[in-house]
């Protein structure tokens, strides 16, 4: 018998889940129960519930990996927040896309910042600052501050954080904390993404450690980062943008784990994403650039994934003249909603003999609550929520006997507090018998309601009427050619050779290539033209499938390109467990530079200081980023730490001048293994 035990937990878009490990660190039990976003300790708290109850009172260390924030980038969706940017002019306030992230009202321009070499440009104007925090306050869940060229003197930035918390009770995040490279507008969006989240990763949290204390289970609670290392509560709650990727880390992590495979292409489909990770000698690559998450590519170290909007509940939609489309949209199965409330049942039934309109197979129910964007709603949309608390709306219905409601329903699911319901790849499988866990009923009424949606207000599809199979059938053929093109891609982008538009034009091409060489000689009657391309993708590397759907899509997917499969035991909680694998690591990095010759400048949080020499310059970099490092793994939960350090030097070596300086990036990494309980 083991002597502590392991909790990893991963709280998904559709499923949360919960695993055992041993000291051994081999998984002794796992168990799945549905996400409940509207109160996450439900679902938390159902998973829990069907692990040995035993030994869960020998738990001394639980950790945590999510979906929640990634599938919020991915989708859109955030609380609302007020953006204070000191310096920013209009281009580079339009280079962020924060005006289509957040919308004009959500960012306040001030006066202030600094220039490359941490100087002042101008004063921060106390008075207009202090009316602008004053004014957003009952507005916002959180504030997020960047100004110019703060990481090299973070002055400006500290003020207006004082001054925020002078005022307010709301949390706030600073550009600098977040971010050390240079580019204003992507620190500045990479800190509004920060204060989007907080109030997320509170809930979690909070939901986390009250189902934990219900269980009595006292240990230490640690989440995942997005570069698969973990910190504490605490830490996740100041810098929640470091969990953004925690979900596609943990599964990587977890993935190598199960399958003992170290060279390998990771794909993890869940119910919002599709993540795709490249891994050699056990270590996915870290992404120095940022990650690209659906549109956005905040500035966090992260392992280096393909995060797309594709997954079980993406929904399923026309896309003009592209035809059909799936994702990013994330909808509720129509086989799940009537899983849990099968009195839709005789509304499908009853649609399916009806003439198609787009309001069909649509329901709203409640989503989560954020109690920031609800004390924000009008009475309309108040009456809306306050109506969803009763179940789910039939659209339809509701379009017909109370416009004003659906109007006020369509602003709520904008808002990311509603979802609608729709036809979805989970429901295709349904129809199908590649999965049976919810109503095969409801999907295959959906199908047929979906399909004559298709077909006759958007001309799509030749499939007869009434069949529930064939539409399917091209949904789940179109899963797998996505799946399969975004692997191309991933492939190319680990290259290095292409950018991420041009790899999507490309692997298109390779894709259909690689799909038509591996399907066989087709119908007996005719025989497949010789090709003049030999098209093998990954050879040395197999595919190794976690997550839920794994089992269902990537034989196939394997197939279709020629590859090696890997799935895993206990793939479809892949997530939870990497959770419990990583450890604490942090690192600062502090830059150097020669402004002018024989000047060598530190730029510190306290501002920029300069040495006589580029030596007693580099050794006090090194000095101030351990002792921030350190600091920030023990606070982060680490027990002991190692500091190793690395060194990115820009100089230029010619006959005239020598070795010339310009500048260095000293980066201190302090590590330890997480804090445990003693039993």
């Amino acid at each position: 018998m083991s002597s502590h035990y392991f909790l990893g937990i991963d709280t998904g878009g559709t499923f949360t889940d919960a695993v055992l490990l041993d000291d051994a660190k081999q998984v002794i039990a796992a168990a799945k129960s549905l996400t409940t976003r509207f109160d996450l300790a439900l679902g938390i708290g159902g998973a829990l519930d069907k692990l040995p109850q035993e030994a869960l009172k020998r738990v001394a260390l639980v950790s945590l990996s999510t979906t929640l924030t990634t599938n919020s980038v991915v989708e859109g969706k955030g609380s609302p927040v007020c953006v204070l940017l000191a310096g920013y002019d209009a281009a580079q306030i339009k280079a962020s896309g924060m005006l289509e992230l957040l919308g004009a009202d959500a960012i306040v321009s001030l006066p202030g910042g600094h220039d490359a070499g941490g100087n002042a440009i101008t004063a921060l104007d106390e008075e207009s600052s202090k009316a602008a925090i004053l004014k957003n306050a009952p507005r916002v869940s959180a504030f997020a501050i960047s100004a110019s060229f703060a990481v090299r003197n973070p002055a400006h930035e500290l003020q207006l954080r004082a001054w925020v918390k002078e005022l307010t009770d709301k949390p706030v995040t600073c550009g600098h904390e977040l971010a050390s490279s240079l580019g204003a507008p992507r620190r500045a969006m990479t800190v509004a993404l920060n204060a989007r989240m907080i109030s997320h990763v509170k809930a979690l949290i909070d939901s986390v450690t009250r189902t934990l204390n219900v269980r009595k289970i006292d240990a230490p609670l640690m989440i995942v980062k997005g570069d698969g290392t973990l910190i504490n509560a605490q830490s996740a709650l100041d810098r929640p943008v470091g969990t953004v990727l925690s979900g596609p880390a943990a599964s990587v992590i977890g993935a190598c784990a199960l399958s003992g495979v170290s060279n390998a292409i990771v794909a993890d489909m869940g119910g919002t994403t599709t993540d795709i990770a490249v891994v050699r000698n056990g270590r996915p690559e870290l992404s120095v650039d940022g990650a690209l998450i659906g549109d956005w590519r905040p500035m966090v170290e992260a392992v280096k994934v393909y995060s797309i909007g594709l997954g079980g509940d993406s929904e399923v939609r026309f896309l003009g003249g592209k035809g059909l489309a799936i994702g990013p949209r994330r909808v509720v199965p129509i086989s799940l909603l009537a899983h849990e409330h099968p009195e839709i049942l005789p509304v499908l039934e009853r649609q399916q003999n009806e003439s198609p309109h787009g309001s069909q197979i649509r329901f709203a129910l409640r989503l989560q609550s954020d109690e920031a964007l609800i004390s924000r709603l009008p009475d309309d949309e108040l009456r809306a929520w306050e109506r969803l608390a009763k179940g789910p709306v039939d659209l339809e219905r509701s379009n017909i006997e109370d416009r004003p409601l659906s109007r006020a329903l369509a602003r709520l699911e904008r808002k990311g507090l509603a979802i609608y319901s729709g036809f979805t790849p989970s429901d295709a499988a349904h129809v199908l018998g590649m999965a049976t866990h919810w109503s095969q009923d409801a999907a295959t009424l959906a199908a047929r309601v979906w399909a004559r949606q298709m077909r006759y207000m958007y001309g799509l599809g030749t499939w007869t009427l009434g069949d529930a199979v064939a539409p399917s059938r091209q949904v789940v053929d179109l899963v797998l050619s996505t799946i399969c093109q975004k692997l191309i891609e991933a492939g190319l982008n680990d290259a290095g050779q292409m950018n991420e538009d041009r790899a999507s034009n490309m692997a298109a091409l390779l894709t259909q290539m690689a799909l038509q060489a591996h399907a066989g000689t087709g119908p007996a009657h005719t025989k497949a033209a010789p090709s003049v391309f030999a098209l093998r993708f990954a050879p040395d590397m197999p595919l190794v499938a976690v997550g839920a759907p794994a089992s269902s899509y990537y034989p196939s997917v394997a197939q279709g390109l020629g590859m090696a499969l890997v799935v895993p035991p206990f793939a479809e909680v892949a997530n939870a467990v990497g959770a419990v694998l990583g450890e604490v690591s942090q690192r600062i990095h502090i830059t150097v530079t020669q402004p002018v010759r024989g000047t060598f400048r530190v730029y510190t949080k306290a501002g920029p200081k300069d040495f006589a020499g580029v030596d007693a310059a580099l050794a006090h970099a090194r000095e101030l980023a351990a002792a921030e490092a350190t600091q920030n793994a023990l606070d982060a939960g680490a027990d002991g730490v190692q500091v190793t350090f690395s060194q990115t030097d820009n100089t230029v070596n010619n006959d005239i001048d020598g070795n010339m300086f310009f500048e260095a990036i000293v980066t201190a990494t302090a590590s330890g293994a997480p804090r445990m309980r003693q039993h």
